[in-house]
Order: structure tokens, then sequence, then C-alpha cells
């Protein structure tokens, strides 16, 4: 599930909203009043909703959302004469007054789009193209080669560096080329 920051000036608001969201059967990651705070908590996490208003106590919406990742969503809650004439990408808008159905249905509108671009994201990272396969076929080849290795043997090397690295299995594959051909 994605985090959900709530952070609104008043610290009374922050709880009324962290309230109805926990009421509805959502977790609430963390509740802030200052946009340096928000930025804290961003550093940890890969993907989330930002639940404010539109002035914070350090900043405006529009400053925090220009330095929250693309990866975070924003869900203003404020009157629509202060959202000038359009809201900035990435930003959904939620006119006060404030309904609790509107507030639910729109935050869990949000973690399914996020939802779904994890699974994208996921997907993309698991294909590779032809050159791709190549790359770590050549790889595996001259594992098996140098080192004689069977297949299996080479693809679990392959595979182990990767994890033992950080890097992805292609990424993997080029060094060991670049080292073994040196």
């Amino acid at each position: 599930m994605s985090h959900i920051i709530v952070v609104f000036p008043r610290r009374d608001n922050a709880v009324n909203i962290r309230s109805v969201l926990v009421r509805a059967g959502m977790e609430v990651s963390a509740v802030c009043l200052t946009g340096a705070k928000v930025l804290q908590y961003v550093d940890n996490w890969s993907d989330g909703i930002v639940v404010c208003g539109y002035r914070l106590q350090d900043m405006q919406y529009t400053e925090l959302r220009e330095a929250l990742p693309f990866s975070f969503d924003m869900l203003l809650v404020a009157p629509p004469s202060k959202w000038m004439d359009e809201l900035p990408e990435g930003v959904v808008g939620l006119p006060l007054p404030i309904k609790v159905y509107d507030l639910v249905s729109t935050v869990e509108m949000l973690q399914q789009s996020q939802e779904r671009e994890r699974k994208k994201r996921k997907e993309r990272s698991r294909k590779r193209n032809d050159a791709e396969k190549k790359l770590v076929d050549q790889a595996k080849a001259l594992l098996m080669e140098r080192n004689n290795m069977s297949e299996d043997e080479a693809h679990r090397y392959l595979q182990k560096s990767s994890m033992d690295s950080g890097t992805n299995l292609t990424e993997t594959a080029q060094m060991i080329l670049t080292i073994l051909n040196e």
C-alpha cells in the first residue's frame, strides 16, 4: 500500500483528517505540520500520497509538490479559489467544505492508481528486450567457457552477482563482459 502523509498547519485539522482515514481502514504513515517534515519522511519511501491544505507552516502546497518525487501524489484540500487556474501535475483537488465520503474515495482512487503504476514498473523491469537478452547470453557463454560452468551455474552466478552488487541482470552481464574481455 501507499504511504499516506497528512500535513496541515493546524494539528487538530491534521489529526481529524487522519482519524477519518483510519476509520475508513487506511493506514496513515505520518501526520505533520510542515512541508520540511514531509520531505524527511518522503526520503525513506518510494511512493505515497500527501494529503494537505493550501498553506503549510513553512511553505505552500505548490512548493511542496515541486520538492516531492513524481512517485508521490498530492491531495489538496482547500477552497477552489486557492487552486488558481489549474492544479499542477500530480495534484488532485478536493474542495472545502470536505465530505468524508469524497475524502475516502479520492484517497482510495489515488492508492489504486499508484498500485497500477507499481505493477507497470514491475512488468517493465521484468521484460528484457532482445539486445539485453543477447548481452546476458554472451555473459553466460563467456562464464561457461572460461570457468567451466554449466548454463544453470552461469545464470545463477549472474543472478547472485546482480543481487550482491544491487544492479540489474543486464548491468551485471555488461560488467562481467567488460572484466573478462580485458
